[in-house]
């Protein structure tokens, strides 16, 4: 049972969530990450990108959701919601909506922003929207993990996150970093549990 974490990253931040997300992943027996990114786009014209990044790992290609049983999709905020790259991405998917080839498989997403209130909760519920258009299982994280009560930086019911600073210079908190355990777990679990029924 393979799930994919997909991610755009700008500054590392989102980068350094999707490792974390894959590690609780990883957590359950049977299931394993595979790790996906996308490349930017250019507000002049379309970019060409090498099929294989300089760094990081591969782009993302529809095989990869084809192949994937539950689906991790993160992004740093734009102005309150997801980065072009990846919304360009998912908008190359309409021949998996009509197929219906993701409905029924679990999803969960995370975000990292530059201040306290730069669009976390309001990001998070943009990645979910296609994602319910295509008919996935959303998950979140529960109040049981208690590091949502009581974190002071990132980290919300409606998924993973991340407070990065102004200059994205501030690191992952020991909060942030179970959170995004706790869901890539929570997030195979429920693969895990589909798969066995």
């Amino acid at each position: 049972m393979e799930i994919l974490v997909l991610y755009y990253s700008r500054s590392g931040s989102v980068a350094q969530m999707a490792q974390l997300i894959a590690r609780g992943i990883e957590e359950v027996d049977g299931v394993t990450a595979r790790i996906r990114t996308v490349p930017a786009v250019s507000p002049v014209c379309e970019a060409v990108a090498d099929d294989i990044p300089e760094q990081g790992p591969p782009y993302a290609s529809l095989d990869d959701l084809h192949q994937c049983q539950g689906l991790a999709l993160g992004s740093p905020t734009r102005f309150g919601n997801m980065a072009a790259p990846l919304k360009y991405f998912i908008d190359t998917t309409s021949s998996m909506w009509l197929s219906g080839t993701l409905s029924g498989k679990p999803a969960a997403v995370f975000t990292s922003t530059g201040t306290p209130h730069g669009g976390q909760e309001s990001t998070l519920l943009s990645m979910m929207l296609p994602l319910l258009h295509h008919g996935m299982l959303l998950l979140g994280i529960p109040y049981s993990e208690t590091d949502i009560s009581n974190t002071t930086s990132g980290g919300t019911p409606y998924g993973a996150s991340h407070l990065a600073g102004p200059d994205n210079d501030r690191p992952i908190t020991e909060e942030e970093k179970r959170l995004c355990l706790a869901l890539g777990k929570r997030l195979a679990t429920t693969v895990h549990q589909l798969q066995q029924a």
